[in-house]
């Protein structure tokens, strides 16, 4: 196992690279989310949609995989990775939006993300608890809270969708560690997580899932099939990876914390569902314990 206090002291430039992957990462996670509700409004199946995704991402790992060579990966990994970030985690979110809106899916999936995360990283790689950490996720925790009592209210039925984010949010968290514990490099998990799961994946949706694939408009599939297939695999992929490499999973998940706030403040104009004083107090605290996560002591 990797010795704790070394993965948890980068040197400044992998810490300045890493930091700068994880606020990429937030950018495409948050449209991440706001693409998954839009789809659950368009004439698509949450199946049609994941089926994209894999299509999409499939091409760019060919396009990967023939500039730096196949991912060198044990079958067992690759699944065991596959499991938690190419399946558990997408088609929990494209199915949870089918029943709840953008705001509940950001605050459970990536707001508990860095709790989840941190806790596991505990058990598992021996990453410690300092009092700027409890204090940030403290802080991002009240967020969490004033966007939870803000949005969670006038939308029946959206338990069901909650549900399946906490399912995500561990599914993500899983991976994370697993990325961490074994140091798998960054292009080989974006080239893996592209390329394998559009062949367990696209057989049984053609064959046996519902699909209203041809009742959609050409536009809105090239947008789906770009934002998921390329820019939430490869690009979010590579980018989450190579963060969590570089200033590890408890670090990185604490940057991608504010993707709820920002997510949550473009669905407002993007979708229509709008943010009242508690959601918009609750997007300040989450983005000052983002900051005090990540500063130096």
């Amino acid at each position: 196992m990797p010795d704790a206090a070394a993965m948890s002291l980068p040197n400044p430039r992998e810490r300045l690279v890493g930091l700068l992957c994880a606020l990429g990462v937030t950018l495409c996670w948050a449209g991440f989310s706001l693409a998954s509700r839009l789809s659950a409004k368009q004439p698509f199946t949450p199946w049609d949609v994941a089926a994209l995704r894999y299509s999409g991402g499939l091409v760019v790992g060919l396009l990967l995989a023939s500039a730096f060579g196949w991912p060198r990966l044990s079958f067992r990994r690759a699944l065991a990775l596959m499991a938690g970030a190419a399946f558990g985690f997408p088609l929990a979110s494209y199915l949870g939006f089918r029943f709840a809106p953008t705001s509940h899916g950001v605050v459970i999936m990536t707001g508990s993300l860095p709790f989840v995360t941190t806790a596991l990283a505990t058990l598992f790689l021996g990453e410690r608890w300092d009092r700027q950490k409890l204090l940030s996720l403290a802080v991002v925790a009240g967020g969490m809270g004033l966007l939870a009592v803000d949005t969670f209210g006038g939308y029946p039925g959206a338990w069901r969708g909650d549900l399946l984010f906490v399912l995500g949010c561990l599914s993500w968290a899983s991976f994370t560690i697993l990325l961490r514990f074994w140091r798998v490099p960054a292009m080989t998990a974006t080239t893996a997580l592209a390329i394998y799961p559009a062949f367990l994946y696209l057989p049984v949706w053609w064959l046996f899932l519902p699909s209203q694939m041809a009742e959609a408009p050409a536009g809105a599939i090239a947008f789906q099939a770009l934002y998921h297939g390329i820019i939430a695999v490869a690009v979010a992929g590579f980018l989450f990876a190579r963060a969590v490499i570089a200033i590890g999973p408890a670090r990185t998940t604490t940057v991608t914390a504010i993707t709820p706030a920002l997510a949550a403040l473009l669905a407002w104009p993007l979708l229509g569902e709008p943010l009242g004083w508690a959601g918009l107090a609750g997007v300040a605290l989450v983005s000052a314990g983002m900051v005090l996560g990540v500063a130096r002591r």
